[in-house]
């Protein structure tokens, strides 16, 4: 009895231990095969960009807030931008939910470190995956320090997530030689089937369904992402094309107020384009205080040089100065006045952006003031009429030529410009040299262009 006892209670043991420790055979990545799981899908189907990795951003926070238990990124793309690449391979690898990606026909570039970076991959028959080599803007391969850190990144991801660094790198530069995979001088590119025989791909599947099935998950429910109307505005305008396009506006609206004071517009539109700007930035952490201040002042900077302190000097060059760097540093993922992680070659992208933004917006903006006021293509916005003096039209103020040659006292500060007492009645006027201090007595000798000018008197 004591024998049977023994042995019906090891038996019993045993079937225990088989049964807890049997998940381990058979979960896929960390998912156990029984119960219901909550898989979490996302899209990458479009260039990898800031709009890309605020919806993955929210796509991680929306599986967490569900209680998923895996994220499923349906992906057909091929690349984009660098650093949106990297902040996503990163969020993917820092997950404590399992990612799995299925490549439905491309992830090329960026979209092959972000795949690299799943837990696994499925793809679908005739995609392809590979081609990471770093190009600008027309195609060319960038400089081989570009490269470098790409290749870098690629090994790292790989390495981490249990796949051949060597191969990795080779899909970034086609100068590394792997015999038999990657030896005919071209930057590596794998089909399915190849990318399954190398370890790059876990299984061929035709939609997300049978993705699941291969991943031997039986009883699943599927929770789409879903992109509130906040969010899809805030990922169209943090598109570099579209910041680029605001910042136009706010130079444009700035430079167009100028020429043409008193228009009102140009000012409203220049305002609404620059909350535009950088509430969404502000939203997802790009944009700090200290850098929409920095804007602030900037045109603190400029507005003083332009009615207050005449001529172009100082204020002027300091104010379009802290303009730039505040749009640029807006662009860029620093936290606070911490550049640590922000790698130079980001930051001198966003300020050529800001740059050429600048730029193309005095140009349109001149073009557009030369046809608004010379010419009838915006109607008549200019006065056509001419008042000659011989019929009777002058500038000349009577009140103002009859001060002149008469003495009188500074009462602000004449730095050309500022205000005059003469005959108990304050006037704008300029120094004709020099600068005159508040106080001082003055003398009015000459009136042109409907300024007075005057003299400090001895």
């Amino acid at each position: 009895m004591n024998k049977s006892f023994h042995f019906f209670y090891a038996a019993l043991t045993l079937f225990m231990a088989v049964g807890l420790t049997g998940k381990s055979f058979s979960q896929t990545k960390g998912l156990e095969s029984s119960d219901t799981k909550r898989v979490f899908v996302f899209d990458i189907k479009k260039e990898i960009a800031p709009p890309v990795w605020h919806n993955t951003q929210k796509a991680f926070e929306q599986a967490k807030d569900t209680n998923a238990d895996l994220v499923l990124i349906h992906m057909n793309t091929y690349g984009g931008m660098l650093e949106s690449a990297d902040s996503i391979r990163t969020k993917i690898l820092q997950s404590d939910i399992p990612v799995y990606v299925f490549i439905d026909n491309n992830a090329a570039s960026a979209g092959a470190l972000i795949s690299i970076a799943c837990d696994s991959i499925y793809m679908r028959p005739g995609a392809s995956i590979g081609a990471a080599t770093v190009v600008n803007q027309t195609g060319e391969a960038m400089p081989d320090k570009y490269q470098s850190y790409m290749r870098s990144m690629m090994r790292a991801t790989a390495e981490a997530t249990g796949r051949d660094p060597e191969i990795a790198q080779a899909m970034v530069d086609q100068r590394i030689y792997i015999p038999g995979i990657s030896d005919s001088g071209n930057v590596l590119t794998f089909t399915t089937s190849e990318a399954m025989k190398y370890g790059f791909c876990e299984g061929e599947a035709e939609n997300i369904e049978q993705v699941l099935k291969q991943a031997s998950i039986g009883d699943y429910e599927i929770i789409n992402q879903e992109l509130t109307t906040t969010d899809k505005i805030i990922g169209f305008l943090i598109n570099p094309m579209v910041s680029g396009l605001l910042i136009m506006i706010i130079i444009g609206g700035i430079y167009f107020e100028l020429q043409s004071p008193g228009m009102g517009f140009p000012t409203a539109a220049a305002i609404l384009a620059a909350m535009l700007y950088f509430a969404p930035l502000y939203i997802e952490g790009l944009a700090n205080n200290w850098e929409i201040i920095l804007f602030i002042v900037g045109i603190v900077f400029v507005a003083l040089e332009i009615f207050a302190i005449p001529g172009f000097g100082v204020a002027g060059i300091t104010g379009i100065i802290l303009m730039v760097a505040a749009l640029t540093l807006s662009l860029v993922d620093n936290v606070g006045f911490d550049f640590s992680n922000v790698r130079f070659d980001n930051i001198i992208k966003s300020f050529f952006i800001v740059i050429i933004a600048m730029f193309l917006a005095i140009i349109g903006s001149f073009f557009l003031t030369r046809q608004m006021f010379t010419t009838t293509t915006f109607g008549h916005l200019a006065l056509d009429d001419v008042q000659l003096k011989g019929d009777g039209y002058t500038t000349t103020d009577k009140v103002y030529t009859g001060v002149v040659g008469k003495e009188g006292v500074s009462k602000t500060v004449l730095r050309p410009s500022g205000k005059v007492i003469v005959d108990d009645e304050m006037y704008d006027a300029t120094a004709l040299s020099g600068y005159i201090d508040k106080g001082e007595k003055v003398k009015v000798i000459r009136y042109s262009n409907a300024q007075l000018f005057v003299r400090k008197l001895d």
